[in-house]
């Protein structure tokens, strides 16, 4: 892999990570709204998560695009560490969707509201 190739591809993990993180903070942002009683707020906040999501798997595609399923890639301990906070990413934001619900229910004074 050339010197440019390298570069660009650290660029591309990069925004990997950049996404990932956006989409973290976003979720954990969106519990501690519901966890408060703004639920409107937190819903924005689980969209932005979401939006986040869908970029950092744009990302993701990309990267396995160039790698094209062969191996050209060298899987670094970045590469590796992105994609950690992407799938942790993942987890947060749908956990944070099942917490959100429990405390809109329970602020609505029962399981069924």
């Amino acid at each position: 892999m050339s010197e440019t190739v390298a570069i660009e591809f650290e660029e591309e993990i990069m925004l990997l990570l950049v996404h990932a993180g956006a989409a973290r903070s976003a979720a954990i942002s969106a519990l501690r709204l519901a966890r408060e009683g703004l639920f409107s707020e937190a819903q924005q906040q689980l969209a932005a998560a979401n939006a986040s999501i869908s970029a950092a798997h744009q990302q993701q595609t990309a990267l396995i695009s160039l790698d094209e399923g062969s191996g050209k890639l060298p899987v670094t301990l970045i590469l590796v560490h992105a994609q950690d906070h992407l799938m942790n990413a993942m987890l947060i934001q749908d956990l944070a969707g099942e917490i959100i619900e429990l405390y809109r229910r329970t602020a609505a004074g029962g399981i069924d509201a």
